[in-house]
């Protein structure tokens, strides 16, 4: 059996690269062992940079496994979430060297979250992203809390409550994304940046990137994002917009 996530170290680059067909959904097994794996290259004094890929074609991350959500407690998505949300951004927050994102494919939800907690992020041409959290009843909360810094407060807002998907290109003009490469050379461009990240003084990339992520830390808003992220999933419209994803049919909202 291919294990759901693989992790290669190879000239002072550590590549940790998600392998859950079809989509890389996130589930719990997931997300523990991708934790598990930043930790140990974070501490991992010969890697000086680190590169998250994924080894599915015309995918990068689809998101929350919506399987997860559904009919479960309260405490059981609590739980969820604050793995992708609170543990992943403490994590990517004390890595102590830089992180790249080679999103290939799409990437929805949750995978965005991937994506953005890392410092740089390089899409292919083909590359689409979007936010669909809002067309199956629920709120994508976790992003109130960066992305109007990133692209304005307007254009976050048309994004999030939209839910529509959107190219490499925009995703540049927006800021989203640090540069777009020909599908073909997206790894090949991720792992040549971080070997010039792992060129520098590891002291002076250590020090300057955590007083880089102390400036730039918006972590105390989290604990909000779960706590809205919770309470739109536990609700009526918020499972009917899951079952209706799973079935495959339009959502039928009560309009409560």
């Amino acid at each position: 059996m291919v294990p759901p996530l693989r992790c290669e170290i190879s000239d002072s680059i550590a590549e940790i690269s998600l392998a859950r067909p079809p989509v890389n959904a996130l589930d719990l097994p997931l997300l523990d062992r991708l934790m598990e794996k930043l930790r140990q290259v974070g501490s991992d004094r010969t890697v000086r940079a680190v590169v998250l890929t994924s080894g599915l074609p015309g995918r990068f991350c689809a998101g929350l496994d919506l399987r997860a959500l559904l009919d479960q407690s309260e405490a059981q998505v609590r739980r969820y979430l604050e793995k992708l949300y609170i543990e992943l951004a403490d994590v990517q927050y004390n890595l102590g060297k830089p992180s790249i994102a080679a999103v290939t494919g799409a990437a929805r939800g949750g995978g965005m979250t991937l994506a953005i907690s890392c410092d740089v992020l390089i899409a292919g041409e083909s590359s689409t992203f979007g936010y669909p959290e809002i067309d199956l009843g629920l709120v994508p909360a976790i992003h109130f809390a960066h992305l109007p810094a990133i692209v304005g407060r307007h254009r976050a807002f048309e994004l999030l409550f939209s839910g529509r998907s959107f190219g490499a290109d925009e995703a540049t003009l927006l800021g989203l994304v640090s540069r777009v490469a020909p599908d073909e050379s997206v790894r090949a461009q991720a792992l040549a940046l971080a070997r010039s990240f792992a060129a520098k003084s590891p002291a002076a990339v250590r020090l300057g990137r955590a007083a880089f992520m102390r400036a730039n830390d918006y972590r105390r808003k989290i604990a909000e994002a779960v706590d809205v992220f919770c309470n739109a999933a536990r609700s009526e419209e918020a499972q009917e917009g899951l079952r209706a994803f799973l079935d495959k049919r339009p959502p039928r909202w009560s309009g409560s």
